[in-house]
C-alpha cells in the first residue's frame, strides 16, 4: 500500500506544481518579451557553467557508466524492479519502443546525417588530416555522444524511481528515490524542490529537442518547396503549435493508448527508412563501417570518456565543451523525464533486465542508426558524389540533402517528415505525462486538465527559447543547446544522491535476502537433522523390546533437547 503523500492537498501537489509552474511562465514572459536580452543573460550563465565545470560533467557521466555497469553485471542484478516473480507489464518489443521513442528518437533524425558530418568537416583539434582518420574520429566522436553514455545517465534515474516505486510501493516521484539517504524528510521541502528542479528540467531537456525538431521539420518543408523561409520565427512558432495541439490529444488518451501506439508507428517509419537508406545507398560500406567504427569506439570509449581536451589547449576545450559537454548536458536535463518514464514502464523487470536492456538494445540500434545515415553521407563526402560540407554543414538540412540523392528520395523526405513530427509528438506527450506524474504526487494516472496545462507549458517553453534567439538558424540552435547545459547542472547533482540511495538499498535488500537464506538453511539442516535422530531412535526402539517405553521416554527427550539446542 502506498503511503500518504503530506504535501498533496489537492488533484495536484500543491508545493511542486505552482512554484513550478511560475517559474516556467515566468521564463516564457522573459524571453517573449526580452529576446536579445534574454538570449544575452542565458549565454552568461551558460558561459559560467562550461567555463568553470565542463571537467564535472565529463567525470561524472563516466562514473555514472561505471556504476550502471556494475549493478547490472553483479550480485544486486537478480532483484526484481516489483513483486517477487512478477512478470513485465508490456511486451519486450513495446518496451523498447517506448523508450527508445521517449529516449533519444528525435535527436537520431536530427543529428543521424549532421553529426558524423560536423565532425569531419571540422574536428576535434589533434585529429589527422587524412580522410580516413576524419571519418573514423568523427563516427567514433559521434558513438560516444550517442552510446552507452546516456543510457547510463537514463539508467541512474530510472533504476532509483522504478525500486522506490515498483519495489518499496512509493509514488512516482523523484524525491523518493532519495529516502533511503533522506528519509521522511523527502517529504518536506527538500523533497519539493527536488521535484520541481526535475519538473523544470524535463520541460527545458523536452523543449530544447522540440525546438530542434521544428527547425528540421521547417527545413524539410523548403526543402520539398513547401515554404521559402525556413527561419521565419512565425513559421517556426505555428508549427510547435500545431505538433503541440497533437501531443496534448495523445497525452490526454494515457500511455497504453496513444504514446504506447505513437512509439509502435515510430519505429515501423524509422525502420523503414534506416531499410531504404540501406538499399539504396552504399550497403557494403555502411556493414564494413558499422563493425569498424564499432570495434574503434570500444577501443577509445576509456579514454574518449575523460577527454576534456585540455592537451589541445583552449581551441581542444572550446570543441569539447560545444559538443561533449552540451551532450551531457542535454542527456542529463532529459533525465527525469526519460527516466521516470522508463521507470513507469518497466514494472516486474529484474535489474539486470533493465540495465542490459535500457543500457545496451538502445545503443547497439543507435550506432546501426549513424552507420547507416551518417557512414553513407560520409561515403558521398569522401567520393566527391556530394559536397555536403561546402560553406559548412547544413545541419538542419543534412538528411534532406542525403535522401535527395537517393532514388525516390523526394518521397522518403516527405515520410522524413512525418517521423519527426511523430518523434516531435511522442516526446512531447511523454515529457508531459511524466512531469504531470511529479506534478501530481506521484500519481501514475494524474487528472486531464494538468496533463493539457504541462503539454502546452513545453510548447510555450519551445517558442520561448526560439524567441529568445536573435535571428533564428545558428543563433536558435546555440540558444536551445545553451539551455540544456544550464538547467542539467542542478540535477546532476540529485543524480549523485540518486547513486547512493541506489547502493544504500540494494546492499540493505542483499543482506536481507542473505540472512534470509540463511536462516531457511539453517532450519532446514535442523529439520534433516531432527528427522535422522528420531529415524535413529526408532529403530533401536523397535530393537529394545525389554524396555520400551522408558526407551520411548528417553527418545522424545533426547529429540527435543536436540531441536531446542540447536534451534536456540
Amino acid at each position: 500500500m502506498e503511503p500518504p503523500v503530506p504535501y498533496k492537498t489537492s488533484s495536484v501537489a500543491a508545493r511542486v506544481f505552482w512554484p513550478s509552474a511560475i517559474v516556467i511562465l515566468g521564463f516564457v514572459l522573459y524571453a517573449a518579451i526580452g529576446q536579445e536580452t534574454a538570449a544575452d543573460h542565458v549565454q552568461t550563465v551558460q558561459d559560467e557553467i562550461v567555463g568553470n565545470l565542463s571537467w564535472l560533467y565529463m567525470a561524472l557521466v563516466s562514473l555514472f557508466v561505471i556504476f550502471v555497469l556494475w549493478v547490472g553485471i553483479g550480485r544486486f542484478g537478480d532483484i526484481r524492479l516489483g513483486r517477487d516473480n512478477e512478470k513485465p507489464e508490456f511486451s519486450t518489443l513495446s518496451w523498447l519502443a517506448m523508450l527508445f521513442a521517449a529516449g533519444m528518437g528525435i535527436g537520431l533524425v536530427f543529428w543521424g546525417v549532421a553529426e558524423p558530418l560536423n565532425f569531419y568537416d571540422a574536428p576535434m583539434p589533434g585529429t589527422g588530416e587524412s580522410e580516413a582518420a576524419r571519418s573514423e574520429t568523427a563516427m567514433v566522436r559521434t558513438f560516444l555522444h550517442w552510446g552507452i553514455h546516456p543510457w547510463a545517465i537514463y539508467v541512474v534515474v530510472g533504476l532509483a524511481v522504478a525500486y522506490s516505486v515498483h519495489r518499496k510501493g512509493r509514488p512516482v516521484s523523484i524525491r523518493y528515490a532519495l529516502e533511503p539517504l533522506f528519509g521522511d524528510r523527502v517529504k518536506g521541502i527538500w523533497g519539493d524542490i527536488i521535484d520541481s528542479i526535475a519538473i523544470i528540467g524535463t520541460l527545458f531537456g523536452v523543449a530544447t529537442s522540440l525546438g530542434l525538431g521544428v527547425m528540421q521539420v521547417a527545413s524539410g518543408m523548403n526543402y520539398l518547396g513547401w515554404v521559402d523561409d525556413p527561419e521565419s520565427k512565425t513559421l517556426l512558432v505555428i508549427l510547435i503549435a500545431c505538433i503541440t495541439a497533437v501531443a496534448t490529444l495523445s497525452v490526454v488518451s494515457g500511455i497504453g493508448k496513444g504514446i504506447k501506439w505513437l512509439s509502435n508507428i515510430n519505429m515501423g517509419l524509422a525502420a523503414a527508412i534506416m531499410l531504404f537508406v540501406i538499399i539504396a545507398g552504399p550497403t557494403l560500406f555502411i556493414a564494413n563501417g558499422l563493425v569498424q567504427d564499432t570495434g574503434l569506439y570500444l577501443q577509445e570509449v576509456a579514454r574518449l570518456s575523460f577527454d576534456t581536451g585540455a592537451s589541445q589547449g583552449d581551441e581542444g576545450t572550446t570543441w569539447v565543451n560545444g559538443w561533449t559537454v552540451f551532450y551531457w548536458g542535454w542527456w542529463i536535463s532529459w533525465a527525469p523525464f526519460v527516466g521516470v518514464f522508463i521507470a513507469r514502464i518497466s514494472r516486474g523487470r529484474t535489474v539486470r533486465e533493465f540495465v542490459c536492456g535500457v543500457l545496451l538494445v538502445p545503443t547497439l540500434l543507435t550506432f546501426v542508426w549513424f552507420a547507416v545515415f551518417g557512414g553513407s553521407a560520409l561515403k558521398q563526402q569522401m567520393d566527391g558524389k556530394e559536397d555536403y560540407t561546402d560553406g559548412g554543414v547544413n545541419t538542419n538540412n543534412a538528411l534532406f540533402e542525403l535522401l535527395d540523392t537517393l532514388p525516390g528520395g523526394t518521397f522518403v523526405a516527405g515520410v522524413a517528415i512525418l517521423l519527426i513530427v511523430l518523434f516531435f509528438v511522442t516526446s512531447s506527450d511523454s515529457g508531459s505525462y511524466v512531469v504531470d506524474m511529479l506534478a501530481s504526487g506521484g500519481d501514475p494516472n494524474p487528472p486531464i486538465w494538468s496533463r493539457v496545462f504541462w503539454a502546452l507549458a513545453e510548447g510555450a517553453v519551445a517558442i520561448a527559447l526560439l524567441l529568445a534567439s536573435g535571428s533564428g538558424g545558428t543563433a536558435s540552435l546555440d540558444t536551445l543547446k545553451t539551455a540544456a547545459i544550464v538547467i542539467a547542472f542542478p540535477f546532476s547533482l540529485v543524480m549523485v544522491g540518486m547513486c547512493i540511495a541506489t547502493l544504500k538499498s540494494f546492499r540493505e535488500e542483499r543482506a536481507a535476502y542473505l540472512k534470509a537464506k540463511q536462516e531457511r538453511e539453517h532450519e532446514r539442516i535442523i529439520d534433516r537433522a531432527v528427522a535422522a535422530m528420531e529415524e535413529s531412535i526408532d529403530v533401536n526402539g523397535n530393537g529394545d523390546t525389554g524396555d520400551g517405553g522408558a526407551g520411548g521416554t528417553d527418545a522424545e527427550g533426547a529429540t527435543a533437547t536436540l531441536t531446542k539446542k540447536d534451534k536456540g
